[in-house]
């Protein structure tokens, strides 16, 4: 509507200005599966500017704060230094939860104490297809733990994720959604509608652009 005001979303514009996502929709990345994808995420990168992790952090606090949580779990490895500062802000006991159990000492996936029924909030970076994080809910869930919500910090949207969750039967969340990057990215001028269109369509069917942009060159 003319004359009215946008706002950007405050995270998805640090992670751009941060360079922790970059979108290139005309020269895509090649992700480690061989598949072509016009975005990269890298949330690390938000752990060297204290503003930015502070941002997140407040952030997904707030998400969490009224659901009753009792343990904060981290995924390994990036989850684990968001959960950090989302259990120190609360004031509640962390654990974090590793890819496959240890090969050596007690052999333990979970580092951390867990009881049976605690209220568990599972913080993720980035959620994509969602299996590890929703394997890393089920490790605690073997344990007896109340896993409510995978909070995660940025998600892609994908069909297959949502596809994952309600097979697995886990809620999750995400603080920045794809369409809203995108909505940022493009109010920013980081790209236009049209890139903004095509990004859109990438999300949809990740393998399907993917054929369709290596068919194309």
């Amino acid at each position: 509507m003319e004359g009215a005001i946008i706002m950007v979303n405050p995270i998805a514009k640090a992670l751009l200005r941060i360079k922790a996502v970059t979108l290139s929709p005309n020269d895509p990345y090649t992700w480690a599966s061989g598949l072509r994808s016009p975005i990269y995420c890298d949330n690390r990168l938000t752990l060297s500017y204290p503003e930015v992790r502070s941002l997140i952090a407040d952030a997904l606090a707030e998400k969490v704060k009224d659901l009753g949580i009792e343990v904060v779990a981290g995924t390994a490895t990036a989850g684990i230094p968001h959960a950090a500062f989302v259990a120190e802000r609360l004031g509640l006991p962390m654990v974090y939860v590793r890819s496959g159990s240890k090969k050596h000492g007690k052999g333990n996936q979970i580092e951390g104490v867990i009881q049976p029924g605690q209220r568990v909030v599972v913080i993720e970076d980035l959620l994509s297809t969602g299996m590890s994080a929703i394997e890393a809910a089920e490790a605690l869930q073997a344990k007896g733990a109340n896993v409510i919500r995978i909070q995660a910090i940025f998600s892609y949207g994908m069909e297959r994720l949502a596809n994952n969750l309600r097979d697995a039967k886990i809620d999750a969340e995400a603080l920045l959604t794809f369409e809203a990057l995108l909505e940022t990215a493009q109010q920013q001028g980081d790209i236009t509608v049209e890139e903004q269109e095509q990004l859109a369509n990438w999300s949809k069917d990740p393998v399907a652009w993917s054929e369709r942009f290596t068919a194309n060159v």
